[in-house]
């Protein structure tokens, strides 16, 4: 284990994650990909359509292909934003909301199994340390090029 650096590891169980989600989504003739979107959308009052990119940590290009997809199998629809001419707002069609429920209930799934595993302080110290390493990356504190990269050997 001392071997393996962080990214590997993040990177490694983000791979099996996705793959596992993706296996899962098969059976209800879907992607990971949609099934996220599903959740990221707000079930009652919808999602413009510019903050569901930045929301989702997905580019404009990746998701406006995802959001055509489940635009024709009709799991979306596309509505005037009421709060901005120009935008578009993005709601859950009822059979959106019924595989919304399905894409909920495999994260809730996994959730459980993990945390029937896992110890409570174990989950607290894993949420810690993601919390870290985002606050590490958002704060430049590991590229920036006002910092030496190899100030922890000083």
């Amino acid at each position: 284990m001392k071997d393996i650096t962080i990214d590997y590891a993040l990177r490694a169980t983000w791979q099996s994650v996705a793959k596992m989600y993706n296996e899962e989504a098969k059976h209800f003739g879907t992607t990971m990909a949609v099934g996220f979107t599903l959740l990221s959308i707000d079930p009652k009052t919808g999602t413009p359509s510019t903050s569901l990119g930045p929301k989702m940590g997905m580019e404009a290009t990746s998701l406006s292909r995802i959001l055509k997809s489940m635009e024709e199998k009709g799991l979306i629809i596309r509505k005037p934003n009421p709060d901005d001419g120009r935008g578009v707002l993005i709601h859950l069609t009822p059979f959106g909301l019924e595989k919304r429920k399905d894409s909920k209930d495999v994260v809730l799934r996994f959730n459980d199994v993990v945390k029937e595993n896992v110890s409570e302080g174990q989950l607290n110290n894993f949420f810690e340390v993601m919390e870290t390493i985002n606050s590490l990356i958002t704060e430049k504190k590991i590229y920036s090029r006002n910092t030496k990269l190899n100030n922890h050997h000083q």
